[in-house]
């Protein structure tokens, strides 16, 4: 027998008794609808499955995409083929000409590009999904709105110096701009945010965002490797880009007493023979260090 005539014999069979007339109906139509639901809960309403904008993003200002998820996977019953349509909300056109997308490929499946041809920052633009000639999705905003820059990149790492107990390091961390930010005009001003834990760590530590593309990191230890990352976003935004590729630091372990000629040479001879001889050994080293320079 077929699954759905057994299951409405069932509930015609369950509800005979109990019933009748139009309460008999009644309550075979919400039993065969609750069987039918726990039989195959994607009978219930899909309107919230229906394709949705996921993301729009412009990664310098001169060029956006935007993208949506996929109707096939998302609960719309024979879907037509999706469409994106946009217009632009200049007061100066006067009417409002919806468009259809320019390009289907170059961001995507399931996206829409916007080269810098149709790309204008400060006008407003709408957009829609379409299936069968229905709207199925829409929002508004402007180009300036949804910046997030491409990851920063040529992240490197330099020893500042090493504490006298050589138990610490401090280092500075330099990266560049993501390549298609053209912030040497003044196009875009970004921000950055530096992150760094253990590479054992489960918890990033945040730096408090920079203007610069360097940034020291102090007291890390050296026995210890970590693990450094950065993002940017525009200036004066809430929309952070991608992380850059991690960079790993593994310190140099060092002597406690390894160190310039200079500094070692005194400081061990005081710790040898005590704080009281200091007078003597300061002048000892003074007249050794003027005899090398006369030879």
């Amino acid at each position: 027998m077929d699954l759905w005539q057994l299951l409405l014999t069932l509930a015609l069979a369950g509800s005979s008794d109990a019933f009748s007339g139009r309460e008999t109906t009644a309550a075979i139509l919400s039993r065969v609808s609750q069987s039918l639901l726990s039989v195959n809960p994607g009978l219930k309403t899909n309107s919230s499955k229906k394709p949705k904008f996921t993301k729009c993003r412009s990664p310098e200002l001169e060029t956006f995409s935007c993208h949506w998820t996929d109707a096939v996977h998302h609960g719309l019953k024979n879907p037509g083929p999706i469409q994106l349509f946009y217009t632009r909300r200049n007061a100066q056109e006067g009417t409002q000409e919806w468009k259809e997308c320019p390009d289907y490929v170059s961001a995507g499946e399931n996206s829409c590009y916007f080269n810098s041809s149709f790309t204008s920052i400060w006008i407003p633009y709408c957009i829609k999904l379409t299936s069968n000639g229905g709207t199925v999705d829409e929002k508004c905003f402007s180009v300036n709105q949804i910046v997030q820059p491409d990851p920063p990149i040529a992240l490197n790492w330099t020893l500042l110096n090493i504490s006298l107990t050589g138990v610490h390091a401090d280092i500075q961390v330099r990266w560049e701009a993501p390549p298609n930010a053209d912030i040497q005009k003044g196009w875009m001003v970004l921000e950055y945010e530096l992150q760094y834990k253990e590479v054992n760590e489960t918890q990033w530590k945040m730096m408090d965002p920079i203007l610069s593309t360097s940034v020291p990191l102090y007291s890390l230890r050296v026995d210890k490797e970590y693990e450094v990352r950065v993002r940017s976003k525009q200036r004066k935004s809430e929309n952070y880009g991608e992380f850059s590729e991690v960079l790993y630091v593994k310190l140099p372990q060092m002597s406690q007493f390894t160190c310039e000629e200079d500094f070692y040479f005194p400081w061990l001879l005081i710790i040898i023979f005590g704080i009281s001889g200091l007078t003597v050994m300061l002048f000892v080293f003074l007249f050794s260090k003027q005899q090398r320079k006369e030879n």
